[in-house]
Order: structure tokens, then C-alpha cells, then sequence
């Protein structure tokens, strides 16, 4: 959960996500090196009046100066790589869940279930309860089991949408006519907020996404609970 003057991410929730803030670090110190390798370079230069005439014109150096970024580019690209393939990988997932975004709301349905499926909305500020976040919390959240393959499909019915979870590092575009799908595991229990990240028209900030990670055994009781209403 983000929270105000925040200059990080959000504290990490799934596997995924902390190797996004690996590599967000291992990036930025390269950042670092190389924009104070840069700024040394350039107050040595405007410091001081002497030439060396041996790096004016060396051929060691210009091998140096071309190898050096191709190093640095492939210590951030294979790292990158990893995480782009782990992001796409799918194996055997326990449960699978249909997203559909609406102007302006969302729609899940449990694919694994019969007739289990209903639309979340944005909780008007006047009926907040104590403790809940004003645009962030939904009426209905979407419930998952803890420390289980999560499988989302994500589609939508009019326009273009995007369903995001940040401190699960997930963000899937929701396309009409389009089926994409992302994978996660939450490895505890916990409620995790998302919003909507497209432009999708006048109501786009009101498109809160919830969800709440619990045990095996309390997602049973609730998928029954459910569905008995149902």
C-alpha cells in the first residue's frame, strides 16, 4: 500500500515483484557509477589546463571506451531477460480468474466454478467504513488462495483498460476483442489495492481493483458461500 511522500515502490508481495526491486537496484547503482564516472571526467576537464597527448590519441583507449558500455549494457540486459521470461511463465495454475473491464467498473468470473462471478465497484466515499481507503476499496474484492499459481485472463467490454496490482508486480492491458492473460503467487495473506492504468474516459480513477489473499481452506468457505448465494 502506497502511502504519502513515498519515493520507492510499494513493499514487494509476490516472488515476481522482488525480483523487480533486484533489478530496479542493480540498475540504478549502475546509474550511479556511470553519472559519477561522467561528472569526474567532466571537472577534470574544465579544472585543469594540462593535455595528455597519449589519450588524445590511443587506439587502447578507444577499444576501452567501446567495450565498457557494451559490458554494462549486458549486465543489465541478461538480468532483464530472466525476469521478462519468469513474468511470462505459466505452469499449471490452481486457479483461474476472467477479468473484464467495464466503464467503469470490473467483472471476475471463476472459471474453475460454475456459476461463480460478479462486478466490483468503487465504494462511494459516503459509505466508507473506518479504516477504508477513499477510491481504492470495491465493494466486492476479488478473493484468492495463498501460496497458489494465479491465473488472470484480462479482456474488456467496451474500451481499453488495464488491470494493475502494483505490490504484486502485475499489470496486464485489458483490449476488447483481446484476451490476455498474466500469471502470480502470493506467497501470504493480505489485501493488496490496484487501480485501473489506461485512460479509459471520464470515470477512469474510479476503477479500484482489490484483492484479498487468503488460506486455502477460508477461500473454500468463501467459494461456497458464494456460490450457495448464487
Amino acid at each position: 500500500m502506497a502511502h504519502p511522500s513515498q519515493l520507492g515502490f510499494q513493499d514487494a508481495a509476490s516472488p515476481v515483484m522482488e525480483e523487480l526491486l533486484h533489478f530496479h537496484d542493480h540498475a540504478l547503482m549502475i546509474v550511479f557509477l556511470i553519472s559519477t564516472f561522467v561528472l569526474y571526467i567532466i571537472t577534470a576537464m574544465v579544472t585543469t589546463n594540462l593535455t595528455n597527448s597519449y589519450l588524445l590519441d590511443s587506439q587502447e583507449i578507444e577499444i576501452i571506451w567501446t567495450l565498457l558500455p557494451a559490458i554494462v549494457l549486458i549486465l543489465i540486459a541478461l538480468p532483464s531477460l530472466r525476469i521478462l521470461y519468469l513474468m511470462d511463465e505459466i505452469n499449471d495454475p490452481h486457479l483461474t480468474i476472467k477479468t473484464m473491464g467495464h466503464q467503469w467498473y470490473w467483472s471476475y468470473e471463476y472459471t474453475d466454478y460454475e456459476e461463480l462471478g460478479f462486478d466490483s465497484y468503487m465504494v462511494p466515499t459516503q459509505d466508507l467504513a473506518p479504516g477504508q481507503f477513499r477510491l481504492l476499496e470495491a465493494d466486492h474484492r476479488m478473493v484468492i488462495p495463498t501460496e497458489s499459481p494465479i491465473r488472470v485472463l484480462v479482456s474488456a467490454d467496451d474500451v481499453l483498460h488495464s488491470w494493475a496490482v502494483p505490490s504484486l508486480g502485475v499489470k496486464m492491458d485489458a483490449v476488447p476483442g483481446r484476451l490476455n492473460q498474466v500469471a502470480f503467487i502470493v506467497p501470504r495473506s493480505g489485501i493488496y489495492y490496484g487501480q485501473c492504468s489506461e485512460i479509459c474516459g471520464a470515470n477512469h480513477s474510479f476503477m479500484p481493483i482489490v484483492v484479498e489473499a487468503v488460506p486455502l481452506e477460508h477461500f473454500e468457505n468463501w467459494s461456497s458461500s458464494m456460490l450457495e448465494d448464487a
